[in-house]
């Protein structure tokens, strides 16, 4: 990279939280993540001008090892120390330390002076990445593109996990989070209203649309139909 773009990349990133600095990292390096817990969950409760407290963030991986490694690659360009338990992340920090960590499902914590930790989880309760990843949102911080898990998701993960700090939270925020998961549901009427505009779309009003093969008989026969009527037949005047 020449140094005057560097040094304006480095720039760009001191102006940005913790959060944002190394999800903007991250997509440099390619790495698959989605935001879970309190902080996903803030995402959504921003719009409805609500925030719940947390001191960090959990980006939830898949259990694959290069990604894996990538992500560290990415904390420490984004200047994160990485940690397991109290203890520093091994090094070399290679692809075998990284298949080691996704074979015990090991938690790598993120930390950086002055900013909230950022843990890299590999467990979601109740969910795999995949399904996670693939019903993902995104969002923008700063500029820089978020994903982000779905509400209902992040909330039935903690009932799941069923620690005290995430039963405390939904007790705390039961009426708030119902508020929120209820107003990403479409009203009864706004359903029915869709389903006849899909209805009208497919079928013209008239009821289901035919199969191409039978739409095309029933127009022949009905060309057929209308022959018929139009030839006389032997006994039929002239």
């Amino acid at each position: 990279m020449p140094e005057a773009v560097a040094k304006r990349a480095a720039r760009s990133l001191s102006r940005i939280g913790p959060l944002a600095r190394l999800a903007s990292s991250l997509r440099r390096r390619r790495v698959r993540f989605v935001l879970i817990g309190v902080s996903g969950a803030n995402f959504y409760a921003s719009h409805a001008g609500l925030a719940f407290h947390t001191e960090d963030h959990d980006l939830f991986l898949p259990l694959d090892a290069r990604n894996e490694r990538r992500a560290w690659e990415a904390c420490s360009d984004a200047g994160f120390d990485l940690w397991v338990g109290d203890e520093p992340l091994d090094v070399p920090r290679d692809e075998a330390l990284a298949r080691e960590i996704v074979k015990r499902r090991a938690l790598v914590r993120a930390t950086r002076e002055g900013g909230p930790a950022i843990d890299l989880t590999l467990v979601m309760a109740g969910f795999t990445f995949p399904r996670v990843y693939a019903e993902r949102r995104t969002f923008r911080v700063d500029g820089v593109r978020v994903d982000v898990a779905r509400l209902r998701d992040i909330v039935v993960s903690k009932a799941a996990a069923g620690r005290p700090k995430d039963r405390l939270f939904l007790a705390a925020h039961e009426e708030a989070l119902a508020g929120l998961l209820q107003a990403k549901r479409p009203r009864p009427a706004a359903r029915k209203r869709r389903r006849s505009e899909a209805t009208a779309g497919k079928g013209g009003g008239r009821g289901a649309a035919l199969p191409p093969r039978a739409a095309n008989r029933d127009r022949r026969g009905g060309r057929s139909r209308r022959a018929s009527r139009r030839r006389p037949g032997p006994n039929r005047p002239r």
